[in-house]
């Protein structure tokens, strides 16, 4: 099995000490054995690029600056690598914010496979219950009415000390949902195993990589108040941070964690000694 790690969609520039790169959508394209591509996230799709206002609205588009390059698109990227859109069979989502979503119309026929506490929260809005819902759920793109996969909790496996893991219905390969809530309703980490190695995509569980630091942790001010913004529960999200951390400490030989918006953990994979965003199998 073969991961590729692609940005869908270079954003706001993060300033720190250690210098200033665009934020990113990091997504994973997976080729499995028998279930065609697995897309992990979807980032920023061609219909963001065509339509901003409409699909991202004002509110996104002021706040994270969004390139909306076409080339960034996740349907280029899997068609500049050699294969076919439909290919993709399946899309698996961390959570429905229009950043992670907006690639699902160039893939209308794949299965779309996330919590089921996550599609029923962006279902329901606008309004929605909750003052963020309005800016981060844009109906318009899931106006293609997708094949939505939900997973119900607390039904699962335990996972690295996680519990209520759910393997993809209908997919072979190893790709599991970690419900790792707080930043939405029913945000869920991806993890993928293969090449010996297991990978947790945690979406927006965080997003600065100090933050996971198990002997110096340490957040990003600016970074620290839009998690702040965007949170619907504080002390699950922090209480996840001090989870991953553990893992991180007692299990980092054995799991390579990273975050859906962080420059730097997408450079550990794009541009190394294993070739361009490619982790082989």
């Amino acid at each position: 099995m073969k991961i590729h790690h692609l940005n869908c969609g270079s954003m706001r520039t993060i300033d720190t000490e250690e210098g200033s790169l665009p934020a990113v959508c990091h997504c994973l394209l997976v080729e499995t054995d028998r279930d065609g591509l697995v897309l992990v996230e979807s980032g920023i799709g061609t219909q963001d690029v065509a339509r901003p206002e409409e699909s991202l609205g004002p509110d996104f588009l002021g706040r994270a600056q969004p390139v909306l390059d076409l080339a960034e698109t996740a349907l280029h990227q899997v068609t500049a690598l050699g294969f076919r859109p439909e290919d993709v069979r399946h899309v698996v989502l961390s959570h429905l914010d229009l950043d992670h979503a907006g690639g699902l119309p160039d893939f209308p026929w794949a299965k779309v496979h996330l919590s089921e506490a996550e599609h029923r929260a962006a279902m329901a809005a606008p309004p929605g219950a909750h003052p963020e819902d309005r800016v981060r759920y844009r109906p318009a793109q899931w106006a293609h009415r997708p094949y939505w996969v939900t997973y119900a909790q607390p039904h699962g496996e335990a996972w690295f000390g996680f519990d209520a893991v759910r393997p993809l219905e209908g997919v072979d390969a190893e790709i599991l949902l970690v419900p790792l809530g707080g930043h939405t309703r029913g945000h869920s980490a991806i993890a993928v195993a293969g090449g010996g190695r297991r990978l947790l995509h945690c979406g927006d569980a965080y997003y600065f990589h100090h933050e996971i630091d198990p002997d110096h942790p340490r957040g990003h001010p600016g970074l620290d108040v839009l998690q702040q913004i965007t949170e619907v529960d504080r002390p699950l999200r922090l209480g996840n941070h001090a989870r991953l951390r553990e893992l991180v400490r007692l299990h980092g030989d054995e799991v390579e964690v990273f975050s859906a918006h962080d420059p730097w953990e997408l450079a550990r994979y794009v541009g190394g000694a294993e070739g361009p965003g490619t982790t082989p199998s």
